[in-house]
């Protein structure tokens, strides 16, 4: 029996503020072929997953907190116990709007790297409005920070 415990998992953090722990696939012992699962948790005041997208279709689950969820062109406020569903090639950004932490799990098929994690670390990200779609009006700004 192969066993992840998030006690256990280091964890990336990344430059717009937020820390991912893979729990199935990526440095995780746990591995699936058809989908991949981890915690991720959001800085308080604007901890950010940055405007991108990704071939794999994939699922937030918000436990703990409030955040401004960007999808294509739609921006709703999410709170603890929703998840959203984000169709595969869809641009989607989720941001942390409260003064705490926030924690979210995500889910994505099929399992594997995605593109953003790296593009991140080297600031290459898709800039919104420049070579990715613009993000919905209202909407907190894209974090392209290149790490320090």
């Amino acid at each position: 029996m192969t066993i992840a415990d998030l006690s256990e998992i280091k964890g990336r953090t990344y430059p717009a503020r937020r820390r991912t722990q893979n729990v199935v696939g990526g440095v995780s012992p746990v591995q699936a072929k058809n989908f991949s699962i981890g915690l991720v948790t959001l800085e308080a005041d604007g901890g950010q997953v940055p405007w991108h997208n990704q071939e794999q279709e994939e699922v937030y689950f918000l436990l703990e907190g409030e955040a401004e969820m960007c999808l294509g062109t739609e921006r709703k406020i999410i709170k603890s116990g929703q998840a959203v569903y984000i169709p595969s090639k869809m641009f989607h950004q989720v941001t942390n709007i409260s003064n705490k932490p926030a924690k979210m799990i995500y889910c994505y098929g099929p399992s594997g790297d995605v593109a953003h994690w790296k593009q991140e670390l080297e600031g290459t990200l898709p800039k919104a409005g420049v070579e990715a779609p613009p993000l919905p009006d209202g909407a907190t700004p894209q974090c392209t920070e290149k790490p320090k």
